[in-house]
C-alpha cells in the first residue's frame, strides 16, 4: 500500500489565547501542517470565537497555512473577509447555507482552498454532487460547538464511505477529521482513511507538544 503523510492541524480553540502567538509558534516548532481556526457565530453552533480581526493578527505570526473552519450561519457573506485575513483553507458547512455551490465557488475564485464540513447527521450524499469541485471534506466527529468532546464512532464508517466516493472519482480530495482525535482514536481513524487530523485538546493539553504531534502522525 502506498504511504502518505498524515497531515496535522492543532486547533487554536484548545489553546491559551492570552498567549496565542507563543502558543502558535509552540506548535509550529513542534511540527504541526496547519493552524486549525474554529470560527463560531453563537447561532449556527452555540459558542461565539473570534473572526477575521484575530486572523489578520496572528497571520503575521506563522506561514503554515491557516485552515479556517467556518461555523457560521450563511458564511458566503464573509468569504472575503476571511481570504484577505490569511485564511487558505476555508470550510463551510453544509447545514449552515442553501448555497453550497456557490460558496464553494466563492472560495475557488479568491484563491483559496475549499472544503466543505459535514456534521454527525449530515449524509454523505449531501455532497455528491459537489464533490468534485472540492479540495477537502471536513467530517466532524463530535457535534460542533465546543472542545474537548469525546470521538463519535460512526464517523468511521463515514469516513470509509467517503473514501470510496473519493477514489470513485479519481481525484485528490482530502478528508479532514475534526473532533475528539487522540492517541486512542487517531489509528482507527487513518486507517479509515483520513488524511488531515484536527486536535486540540491532544496537542495543547498535552505536556510536550512535539511528543503530542510525533504520537498522532500516523502513515499507512
Amino acid at each position: 500500500m502506498k504511504r502518505r503523510k498524515v497531515l496535522i492541524a492543532p486547533s487554536i480553540l484548545s489553546a491559551d489565547f492570552a498567549c496565542l502567538e507563543r502558543e502558535i509558534i509552540a506548535v509550529e516548532k513542534a511540527g504541526a501542517d496547519l493552524i486549525h481556526l474554529d470560527v463560531m457565530d453563537g447561532m449556527f453552533v452555540p459558542n461565539i470565537t473570534f473572526g477575521p480581526l484575530v486572523i489578520s493578527a496572528i497571520r503575521k505570526v506563522t506561514n503554515l497555512p491557516f485552515d479556517v473552519h467556518l461555523m457560521i450561519e450563511a458564511p458566503e457573506r464573509y468569504l472575503e473577509e476571511f481570504a484577505k485575513a490569511g485564511a487558505d483553507w476555508i470550510s463551510v458547512h453544509a447545514e449552515a447555507t442553501p448555497h453550497l455551490h456557490r460558496a464553494v465557488s466563492k472560495i475557488k475564485e479568491l484563491g483559496k482552498k475549499a472544503g466543505v464540513a459535514l456534521n454527525p447527521h449530515t449524509p454523505i450524499d449531501t455532497i455528491k454532487y459537489i464533490l468534485d469541485e472540492l479540495d477537502y471534506v471536513v467530517i466532524m466527529s463530535v457535534n460542533p460547538g465546543f472542545g474537548g468532546q469525546s470521538f463519535i464512532p460512526s464517523s468511521l464508517n463515514k469516513i470509509r464511505e467517503l473514501k470510496k466516493l473519493i477514489e470513485s472519482l479519481e481525484k485528490e480530495i482530502l478528508i479532514e477529521i475534526d473532533g475528539g482525535v487522540n492517541q486512542k482514536t487517531v489509528l482507527d481513524v487513518v486507517k479509515a482513511g483520513a488524511d488531515v487530523l484536527v486536535a486540540g485538546s491532544a496537542v495543547f493539553k498535552a505536556e510536550s507538544y512535539e511528543t503530542a504531534i510525533k504520537n498522532l502522525r500516523v502513515s499507512t
